[in-house]
């Protein structure tokens, strides 16, 4: 494999925008294929990938994008702060459209100037989870995985990689 490029976060959505069409035709590809080996290569990059990147180099996901925070991460970040439930979800978040809590505005009221998280280790599932590139049966994501080249560097390499693999 070569070694992923990363394009620094400013320009991902530019990069995303220049490359359209390709990301496009790739993920209709996979979804129509369903290559079985799709978990392995992606893992494989994945690993490749931060193995080389430091999302404390980036933190563009927690500046642009804000993740669906479940009750229990409601719970868990509150008690990190101190807090009440009720007084947690009454100052940090709101109901989307999905009628998923998120926070309400961006940066993450958490991210801090080093690009550290605050509640790092009471941070929500999707954050700890996030760029779900290591996830099991990545076929199921592959919108979300299309959608993410635009905010991390990561993905965006890996799907540049897939590109010339598939």
């Amino acid at each position: 494999m070569d070694q992923i490029l990363y394009i620094r976060p400013e320009k991902l959505n530019e990069q995303t925008n220049n490359r359209r069409q390709e990301f496009t035709n790739l993920f209709k590809k996979l979804k129509a294929k369903k290559p079985k080996n799709l978990d392995d290569v992606v893992h494989g990059l994945h690993d490749e990938a931060f193995d080389q990147f430091d999302c404390l180099t980036c933190a563009n996901c927690c500046s642009t994008i804000s993740p669906v925070v479940t009750e229990k991460d409601a719970d868990r970040m509150a008690k990190h702060l101190k807090m009440k439930s009720v007084d947690f979800i009454s100052q940090y978040l709101f109901k989307d459209e999905d009628n998923d809590f998120v926070f309400k505005k961006t940066p993450c009221p958490f991210l801090m100037a080093d690009n550290y998280c605050m509640v790092y280790d009471d941070r929500p599932k999707a954050c700890r989870e996030y760029p779900h590139t290591d996830r099991k049966r990545m076929f199921q994501i592959l919108n979300l995985t299309h959608q993410n080249c635009r905010v991390c560097p990561v993905v965006h390499g890996i799907t540049e990689e897939l590109v010339k693999i598939f």
